[in-house]
């Protein structure tokens, strides 16, 4: 940050905010570089990225930009006030000063500033007592209506519960209840809604907060159908790292598990990509039957049956609904990478006639170098020939 310091000279007023400054106060390592500025950011922007000697990408519809340098990337946006035309759209914005800008922001503890010009270098601006909630542990909306302008905040306060070891004050919590009965969530689009809750099942104490959302009724009034099942999403999680699958993937796909048919409409209103969107159902629908099938002494290659197909996840879902970690272990570190040596266009070259047959005749000896009954590459072919009968050109 020296060298934006530096960079920054000459432009109009700066300050990091939001969680930028909530995580320097709290000794923490800060991974958004969020910069308002009382001007024209887009501007500065420019200039910012031609003296760090990086590039600035425009944001047209928000009047923001993003400045990518020295291993950087700043968001710059102009200080501003928010309007919402209606509950759950995204705000219409107009310029306004530094404390109307932290005063639409979603927390107390979100809504501080720290000067980065030089006349007042560090200097904290904090005028909704953000500090005291940071170390008090308290999360608190800065206005009545916050749930209802952008019901993204619901989750978010979930999230921030969590991550902060916080609770909502009793008001906040009151009016997060009274947002959920009343439908709130049912006014943001699909999207809003994927990206929030990804967020927050990508934290770390992800389990604590999936029992927030099913304490709080997020989780149905995200779909009915929805289980809020902490011990389930711990498990996922804890399954995530032994798996190497998608964390929070991981966790939805054990939101799903109950009802994944059920569920499919509603994860395609998210607008989840469709690899990250099968590998999410798919662990959904499968993770029942491996953990059930996986309770059974399984030789080598029907380990190998099971497992080879599934996504990461569905093994990380299968953990969490008590699979025994051994065989799971063991696919992983000693039976997924075996390959036969030998190709179909080989058995080809040998004089086998194309057929599905030269298909079945490498699955089989594949199943039997997986159970030992077969080593080497010359076995191999002479196995897989024997097995597609022979038939020759």
């Amino acid at each position: 940050m020296e060298a934006v310091l530096a960079a920054l000279d000459g432009l109009p007023p700066a300050y990091l905010v939001g969680g930028a400054t909530r995580d320097l106060l709290r000794g923490a390592h800060t991974v958004d570089f969020d910069i308002c500025m009382e001007g024209d950011a887009v501007a500065a922007a420019g200039v910012l990225a031609a003296r760090l000697g990086g590039e600035a990408v425009v944001h047209e519809r928000f009047g923001t930009a993003t400045v990518r340098a020295r291993g950087l990337s700043l968001d710059l946006a102009r200080t501003r006030r928010e309007a919402y035309e209606r509950p759950g759209s995204l705000p219409v914005v107009e310029p306004a000063g530094l404390r109307e800008d932290l005063g639409r922001r979603d927390f107390t503890v979100n809504a501080m500033a720290t000067a980065l010009a030089a006349d007042e270098l560090g200097r904290v601006h904090d005028p909704h007592g953000g500090r005291h909630d940071l170390e008090a542990g308290v999360i608190r909306v800065l206005h009545p209506r916050s749930f209802l302008d952008d019901p993204t905040r619901l989750l978010r306060a979930v999230r921030y519960e969590t991550r902060l070891a916080a609770a909502m004050d009793e008001e906040t919590d009151a009016r997060a209840r009274e947002a959920v009965a009343g439908g709130a969530l049912a006014t943001l689009s699909g999207p809003r809604v994927r990206d929030a809750l990804l967020d927050l099942l990508a934290e770390e104490e992800a389990p604590r907060a999936v029992a927030r959302l099913a304490e709080l009724g997020l989780d149905r009034a995200l779909h009915p159908a929805l289980r809020g099942d902490d011990a389930l999403a711990a498990g996922a999680a804890l399954g995530s790292v032994e798996t190497g699958a998608d964390r929070a993937l991981s966790a939805l796909a054990a939101l799903l598990v109950d009802a994944p048919d059920e569920l499919v409409p509603w994860l395609e209103e998210l607008g989840l990509a469709r690899p990250a969107r099968e590998r999410v159902v798919r662990a959904a629908r499968s993770a029942p039957g491996l953990a059930l099938a996986l309770r059974s002494e399984r030789t080598a290659s029907e380990l190998h049956a099971l497992m080879s197909r599934e996504p990461p996840e569905t093994l990380a879902v299968a953990l969490a609904l008590g699979a025994p970690a051994e065989p799971i272990l063991r696919f992983l570190s000693d039976l997924r990478g075996i390959r036969l040596e030998v190709t179909g266009a080989e058995l080809l070259e040998a004089g086998v006639a194309p057929s599905p047959a030269v298909g079945r005749a490498l699955e089989e000896t594949l199943r039997r170098k997986l159970d030992g009954e077969v080593a080497g590459r010359e076995e191999e072919l002479r196995v897989a020939l024997e097995l597609a009968g022979g038939m020759r050109r």
